[in-house]
């Protein structure tokens, strides 16, 4: 462990940045820490998140996406190219993803009056009940997953993530009210 560094139990990770440490002293892994720590967080939360997800019958992209119309507020719709835009996918991937949720009554396409070549994706009554249930049990969930943890050290967690996804997303403009991550940092409670 380096000098400065305060007591904690050990974690996986510590023993793979020991194995590297042993294989090649001459290497700074300390960014594996770092990022291995967040991988493996994110893998172990995505489990417990779309447990929930599943309950409502929902994957996470499906959630993703209804959320995003959700969050948009009244009329609870977006184009199509906002909402790929937002969930950070391709168009096939978002036409596909449109497809079945329409299939499934939760999303209907709408004609846009403002532009007759393209469409509007919109909550049906259907979407906007499953929704609020949903999130409803995944914020309660997310409660759930960090209450292990101290609010000041939660507080201090959340700074330090938004500092790193700043440094990664420099291009990143203020968000709008619809626009927020998808499910995968949803589930850390950031979506």
């Amino acid at each position: 462990m380096p000098p400065n560094r305060p007591t904690r139990p050990t974690d996986a990770v510590d023993d793979i940045l020991a194995q590297w440490q042993r294989e090649r002293p001459d290497l700074d892994v300390s960014p594996m820490g770092i990022i291995g720590r967040l991988n493996r967080c994110t893998a172990l939360l995505m489990r417990k998140v779309e447990e929930v997800f599943a309950q409502f019958d929902l994957s996470a992209w499906e959630f993703d996406m209804l959320a995003a119309l959700r969050r948009s507020g009244t009329p609870y719709t977006l184009a199509p190219t906002t909402l790929f835009s937002t969930l950070m996918v391709t168009s096939g991937t978002m036409t596909h993803r449109m497809q079945r949720l329409e299939g499934r009554g939760l999303v209907a396409r709408l004609p846009n009056p403002s532009d007759a070549r393209s469409s509007l994706v919109q909550l049906t009554s259907a979407g906007l009940d499953l929704i609020d249930r949903a999130v409803e049990a995944h914020v309660a969930n997310e409660h759930r997953l960090l209450a292990q943890l101290k609010a000041a050290d939660l507080a201090a967690l959340e700074h330090r993530l938004s500092l790193l996804l700043l440094t990664l997303e420099p291009d990143h403009e203020p968000a709008q009210s619809q626009v927020d991550l998808p499910s995968q940092t949803a589930a850390v409670g950031m979506k």
